[in-house]
């Protein structure tokens, strides 16, 4: 059962890096589905309730950390024009990056399943809910962020660099092709 003080439903944000049809092993760790979620610095009531809900993790995880929270855990909340100064994408922006070992469930903006893959796609809009918890591994410790579900909302320029096939060429007329 997830706890509702460390989930938070976003609100309008952008989809990067969006490997959410199939699971992908990543350095060799378990195969998982992850989005990088994109948030707008305006967007203060999504990023005070990720926020709240980091701290509700901290407190829930103590036991994890011998009782105590340590002073360098690593967050999952980063600052885009900080790590990412160089991505137009990121600018004025926070991210997060979200990953589950069960598929997220992907719905339109009625809430009707999204089947086309091509629907979803890094740098289409929408909202994801997510879920926050503890993490001690290997020396490593900190708050990790859950996949929940995505709800695409709006379409975006892509960001894969990767041109779409209606952008490059315009319709041919038949008999030009014959000729």
């Amino acid at each position: 059962m997830e706890n509702s003080k460390t989930k938070v439903i976003t609100g309008k944000v952008r989809f990067s890096y969006a490997n959410i049809w199939e699971a992908k092993s990543i350095n060799g760790g378990d195969e998982k589905y992850s989005v990088s979620l994109i948030i707008p610095k305006s967007d203060t009531k999504t990023v005070n309730e990720i926020k709240a809900a980091i701290e509700a993790a901290k407190q829930e995880g103590k036991a994890k950390f011998g009782g105590k929270i340590p002073a360098n855990l690593k967050l999952p909340l980063r600052d885009g024009d900080i790590d990412r100064p160089d991505d137009e994408a990121y600018k004025n922006s926070y991210f997060i990056n979200a990953n589950s070992k069960d598929k997220p469930q992907v719905v339109d903006k009625n809430v009707k399943p999204i089947l086309d893959q091509e629907e979803v796609y890094s740098g289409c809009y929408g909202r994801a809910s997510i879920n926050f918890y503890t993490f001690n591994q290997n020396g490593n410790k900190g708050i990790a962020c859950g996949l929940g579900n995505l709800q695409k909302l709006s379409d975006g320029e892509p960001l894969s660099g990767r041109s779409r096939a209606e952008d490059d060429f315009t319709s041919a007329e038949d008999d030009d092709f014959l000729a």
